[in-house]
């Protein structure tokens, strides 16, 4: 088979199974024959409910966890079961932005150790200077500044916490990111700002990334083909705008169906109730007088009932 040079991720039939601990011939099927590729240049989302297997199909990937069988192929090399040495090299070319903000950073080290921590361990620059350097203009990209290069993880907000993510996972100059739920533990305004920086950084840098949300209208923004799992399984693959206009897996259908409901309807259907404070109104549906009148009788009729 000749090799592909557009294609940065390919995975084939993945599969990885946890032993349950105290039964010998039973496992928990996590990952179950998963395939899927990713051209350079492009965002694969993974979307699917919790528990459905796409951080642990993310953790396989990067090697984190050991796949059970299946193959995976970064730039054509199959990096599947390489042993710990012969992965070394590969590991500065993929990195991941993992879903806790601060239960990824080491809390008793700098922003700056933290950073400069890959630096270090693949031996990429030449002194201590360097590195400084490598770190401060790092910071600055992600949206800090080099007086945050001494504090420690507690010191930051979560927003700025992710933003040390990035840092960290960027600090390599990989090809390949995988975003673990990178925006979930945010709020909906910093979860922009961060999806915008990592598009800015694409643009920039040619980065491909494999995104993983539950947030089904970021998925379609950020990604060009979207992949559904559910129960360890992908269950169906497609253009991002083509699989939200003609789903054809029953549980794609459902998730977009569910996704419409939950959308808050048109601004021509509500009106606008004033709260006190600096924050802005919600729109809201005005309330049916029949319902209303049903709600008072219905009161009226449990407070004549408990009377002696």
């Amino acid at each position: 088979m000749t090799k592909d040079d557009s294609i940065m991720l390919e995975v084939r039939n993945l599969v990885k199974h946890f032993p349950v601990k105290g039964k010998k011939k039973e496992v928990v099927h996590a990952v179950e024959g998963v395939s899927f590729r990713v051209k350079k240049g492009e965002t694969f989302g993974l979307v699917g409910e919790s528990g459905c297997g796409k951080s642990t199909c993310a953790r396989t990937i990067i090697r984190i966890y050991e796949p059970t069988s299946g193959q995976i192929f970064l730039k054509g090399e199959d990096i599947s079961h390489m042993k710990e040495a012969q992965l070394h090299p590969f590991r500065k070319n993929m990195q991941m932005i993992f879903q806790d903000p601060y239960a990824c950073l080491n809390a008793r080290m700098t922003v700056h150790d933290i950073i400069a921590e890959p630096l270090r361990a693949h031996k990429v620059c030449s002194s201590r200077g360097e590195i400084h350097d490598r770190v401060y203009d790092m910071l600055e990209k992600v949206g800090l500044s080099r007086e945050h290069a001494n504090r420690y993880a507690h010191e930051f907000s979560g927003g700025q916490r992710q933003r040390i993510g990035v840092a960290r996972a960027l600090i390599l100059k990989p090809e390949l990111i995988l975003c673990d739920e990178p925006i979930s533990a945010l709020d909906v305004s910093i979860q922009a700002q961060v999806v915008n920086m990592l598009k800015d950084f694409q643009d920039e840098l040619g980065l491909t990334y494999l995104f993983i949300a539950h947030d089904l209208s970021m998925v379609r923004y950020v990604s060009d083909n979207i992949g559904v799992m559910y129960l360890g399984q992908m269950v169906e693959i497609c253009e991002a705008n083509e699989i939200y206009a003609h789903p054809l897996h029953p549980y794609t259908r459902d998730c977009w169906r569910l996704f419409r409901f939950l959308r808050p309807p048109r601004q021509s259907r509500k009106r606008r109730v004033p709260l006190r404070g600096i924050f802005p109104a919600p729109f809201i549906r005005p309330p049916a007088a029949a319902s209303i009148h049903a709600v008072n009788a219905r009161s009226r009729s449990a407070v004549n009932a408990n009377r002696p």
